[in-house]
């Protein structure tokens, strides 16, 4: 398929995509909200400035478009036709960094979750992530309250 945009508009296009407050994003705090859970938002002291930050549950969720994130088997996850070893090289870098994120979390005890863009495209699959998300911070909470005291 041959891109109908001129390199310049295809540049101001990417640009307009936001990093925070995406349509995927705010359905699924919106569906988390209705089921009484409380959650900061953009967690600027953590890294990779998670989704939403539910302290209570020390639990971080990340709202990852397919495309950027690369998630696999997704068909929203393409490789652009044009210029591909510049994509192919941001991609690795994006899903590299996404690990190191994880992982430092992961180290400092917190819960990590990963819903994806994908998963957010009907009301059907808002509310379905949404209770996804509720059964996991139970899980964590249960979990957390099975652990010795130190």
């Amino acid at each position: 398929m041959v891109d109908t945009l001129t390199p310049a508009e295809r540049s101001m296009r990417m640009g307009r995509i936001r990093a925070r407050d995406t349509k995927p994003e705010v359905a699924l705090r919106k569906a988390l909200h209705a089921k009484g859970l409380r959650f900061r938002l953009h967690g600027a002291k953590l890294p990779g400035k998670p989704d939403i930050v539910l302290p209570k549950y020390k639990a971080v969720i990340f709202v990852h478009g397919c495309f950027w994130h690369r998630h696999k088997g997704c068909k929203v996850a393409s490789t652009p036709k044009t210029n591909t070893e510049f994509w192919v090289d941001k991609f690795d870098k994006n899903v590299a960094r996404d690990a190191r994120n994880i992982a430092f979390l992961l180290e400092q005890g917190w819960h990590v979750l990963v819903v994806w863009e994908c998963e957010l495209s009907t009301r059907a699959k808002i509310e379905g992530s949404a209770d996804a998300v509720a059964a996991f911070l139970k899980s964590t909470s249960l979990s957390s309250q099975l652990r010795p005291s130190s």
